[in-house]
């Protein structure tokens, strides 16, 4: 007989069930959200272990290559298709969720999840952390010309990140009123620009010693940080059959529903990692908009910008690096301008 086990994990505790191949249930336990409690009352059932699954989460990682490294097999699954699939069941509670995740992995009807090395969330803790930093700096910034704007201080429009304090700084200071709440703000706001200039200098030097992003940074428009970005949430590109895969990953294709006689494309499905289709929408904006150089992908979003409008000629400008920089991995070939052509 197999057997199948599902863990319904939170932040401390979780939930096991295991079922057999008919789908009874044959043991249900609570335990901490630990890999060394997991195993050993894995180990105490006595029966061989065919799977252990469960849905993505911020505890993955841990569980995933700690269960791994204990000789176990070990699938993570989608979590929108087991939330669609558990959103079925009456009652909605831990051991229900736990019973539900081992019957999706008893069927097979799931989506499993690639689990990224620790190098590549190495590289997105870096980029994570830069940009909370450019994040809270701007918000102090912001919070610093709201108040000033209360005693009638109106600052320029645009104002530099590494020009704001010397350009603030000298015009409070003769107000010790106005001084004394507002020189901790911006205190504080050149702290973490402090710290935030040394990740952005770590940032680049990642990217200046990888030879897959430096290979990538030679498309126009793409960057250090457009690079890493995308070499940390692809990982491996082997994992992608075709390049063109990469582009729905990260959300960039429309969604389609067709039923009998209805057949109606929408809009890109933004599934995937956010930030990740963010930084190309923005590496596409500037291959259009900043870049100089002529090439014929910038030819080709340029036209469609005449007949389809900005917004989506930079989506699908996106799309296509999404699919060139894979191809571009996995071949090891360099960016060529005259090959590019309007294919994707």
């Amino acid at each position: 007989m197999e057997y199948f086990v599902g863990l319904d994990v939170s932040l401390r505790s979780c939930a096991l069930c295991i079922v057999d191949g008919r789908g009874k249930a044959c043991m249900e336990r609570e335990l901490p959200c630990e890999v060394d409690e997991i195993a050993n009352c894995l180990n105490t059932f006595g029966a061989p272990i065919v799977r252990i699954g469960f849905e993505a989460g911020a505890l993955s990682q841990h569980l995933f290559f700690g269960l791994q490294d204990m000789g176990f097999e070990i699938v993570c699954m989608e979590a929108r298709q087991v939330s669609a699939a558990l959103s079925a069941m009456r009652n909605k509670t831990d051991k229900t969720d736990a019973k539900g995740i081992a019957q999706i992995l008893r069927t097979g009807w799931f989506s499993p999840v690639h689990m990224k090395s620790r190098e590549a969330h190495g590289l997105r803790a870096l980029l994570s952390t830069r940009k909370a930093l450019l994040k809270k700096t701007m918000d102090l910034a912001n919070e610093v010309r709201g108040l000033l704007k209360i005693f009638g201080v109106r600052l320029p429009r645009t104002v530099k990140h590494g020009s704001f304090d010397g350009l603030v700084r000298p015009m409070i200071e003769m107000d010790e009123v106005l001084a004394h709440a507002v020189i901790p703000l911006l205190d504080a706001r050149a702290v973490l620009f402090h710290h935030y200039l040394e990740l952005d200098r770590r940032v680049k030097r990642a990217a200046s010693q990888d030879e897959v992003c430096m290979r990538m940074m030679m498309v126009p428009g793409v960057g250090p940080i457009a690079a890493l970005t995308f070499k940390a949430a692809v990982d491996d590109p082997n994992r992608f059959k075709r390049s063109r895969t990469v582009a729905a990953h990260f959300g960039f294709t429309p969604r389609r529903y067709q039923s009998g006689e209805h057949d109606n494309p929408g809009r890109i499905s933004k599934a995937g990692d956010q930030n990740v289709r963010a930084t190309l929408y923005a590496a596409a904006n500037a291959l259009l908009m900043r870049t100089m150089a002529g090439s014929q992908i910038k030819s080709w979003g340029m036209r469609l910008m005449r007949t389809k409008g900005r917004r989506r000629a930079v989506v699908a400008v996106a799309r296509k690096l999404a699919v060139l920089l894979h191809r571009m991995w996995i071949d090891g070939t360099e960016f060529r301008q005259e090959k590019v052509g309007g294919q994707a």
